[in-house]
């Protein structure tokens, strides 16, 4: 089977959809869509109308890239009010088979959260922390002799506000959530490497109008907060300093703003009108002046929230996020981190970009899952799959679409 699979991350400022086919250990990107956000605040829905729109567009655009509809997705929601547990929970293996199946582990890891989700919440994730097979640990049980199954968890639940004015936007279009979750995990997720997932450490990003701070232990979740606090607010800061309007100050921080004053020019330089109607010169140092001094601020807040958030030593720090794209962003890393901290860099072919981050890494946490439960997934299924192999295709497949580059090579040559 074909591994392609679709996320969606879900910003204030834009909206980003992402398929991609998982190949030989690598995510091959098949599709990129994007359009501007609209009828949703810091992952909450606010105007569902509006967003419904927006998704509508967003999903027609990446249909017009593949060429097939996309009707199953893995989506963000808010990280705010969640709630950690940890618990345990079993399962009796089957005595005519005697051995664990994947059911047996989807079954044991229900039983830890049964009874322990308030009818309010929605489990945003479930991560096993390990297994037994009878009193056996083992760290994958798939396959493995006995009577009994059992794991401990930890899980995360969020009011129900989170997740299901999400689904239901989706849903209105035609677009079924196969799964739910925050976008930290796939910021993970896209940076993991083998140290990581045996150390304790933090992903920070730093989105449109908040920045994330997570806390990771050995690759399970176990702390997340987030700061009111994002590339608006540096657009707000120029806006007041320059007195332009929104749209301005945003031109202004996309195009004339560096992260750090190292090596910056007063020579580099563009004209606005403000809003007085009067026309204004902005040159970069103006500009970065503005701006790392508010990056500056957010960092420092996210390191003071690492160290709220565990007690525990901290042997690595991510930064993602739109605003770690800027020039010269990994000089005031080092200044307020020092070696701890690395810049994450998103590598796949036609993502090189950590406003993707996020949207990647989603593929890559549900391919996980999958493969902890000995399944496998696709978006399309075999049907699909069938009528794009035969002559008589029933699906319209536009030539130039990159999926009908990928098939047409696979079953017409």
């Amino acid at each position: 089977m074909r591994k392609i699979l679709a996320s969606i991350d879900l910003g204030s400022d834009t909206l980003k959809l992402i398929v991609g086919e998982y190949f030989k250990g690598k995510i091959n990107i098949l599709a990129v869509a994007t359009v501007p956000s609209k009828g949703i605040n810091s992952g909450f829905v606010t105007e569902p109308n509006e967003l419904t729109i927006k998704l509508k567009e967003l999903f027609k655009k990446g249909e017009e890239l593949i060429g097939l509809p996309i009707t199953k997705v893995i989506t963000t929601i808010s990280s705010n009010d969640v709630k950690f547990h940890m618990n345990e929970g079993y399962t009796t293996i089957e005595e005519d088979i005697g051995m664990v199946r994947s059911i047996d582990i989807i079954r044991s890891m229900q039983a830890s959260a049964y009874n322990q989700v308030e009818d309010d919440e929605e489990i945003a994730t479930i991560t096993p922390i390990h297994f037994k097979v009878d009193d056996e640990k083992v760290l994958n049980p798939i396959g493995k002799q006995g009577k009994k199954c059992s794991v401990k968890t930890i899980f995360t639940t969020v009011p129900k506000k989170n997740v299901i004015p999400v689904v239901k936007c989706l849903n209105k279009i035609g677009v079924d959530v196969i799964d739910t979750t925050f976008g930290a995990i796939g910021d993970y997720f896209e940076f993991e490497t083998k140290e990581m997932a045996s150390e304790v450490g933090a992903v920070i990003n730093l989105g449109h109008m908040t920045t994330t701070v997570s806390i990771f232990n050995k690759g399970i979740l176990t702390n997340i907060t987030e700061i009111q606090m994002g590339a608006i607010d540096i657009e707000k800061d120029i806006a007041y300093m320059f007195k332009v309007p929104k749209k301005e100050a945003k031109d202004i921080r996309l195009n004339l703003c560096l992260a750090h004053k190292r090596n910056v020019s007063d020579l580099n330089k563009k004209e606005y009108t403000n809003k007085d109607g009067e026309k204004i010169i902005v040159n970069e140092y103006e500009a970065t002046e503005i701006a790392s001094s508010r990056i500056e601020e957010i960092l420092k807040l996210a390191k003071k929230e690492i160290n709220h958030l565990t007690k525990k030593e901290i042997h690595y720090i991510i930064i993602t996020g739109g605003i770690s794209e800027m020039a010269n962003f990994s000089y005031l890393v080092e200044e307020i981190f020092g070696h701890y901290a690395r810049l994450g860099v998103t590598k796949e072919l036609g993502l090189r970009s950590n406003i993707y981050s996020t949207s990647v890494g989603l593929i890559k946490y549900y391919l996980d899952k999958m493969r902890l439960r000995n399944q496998e997934f696709t978006i399309f299924n075999y049907q699909q799959l069938d009528e794009l192999s035969g002559t008589g295709r029933k699906i319209n497949i536009n030539e130039n679409s990159i999926l009908g580059k990928i098939f047409g090579y696979f079953f017409d040559n």
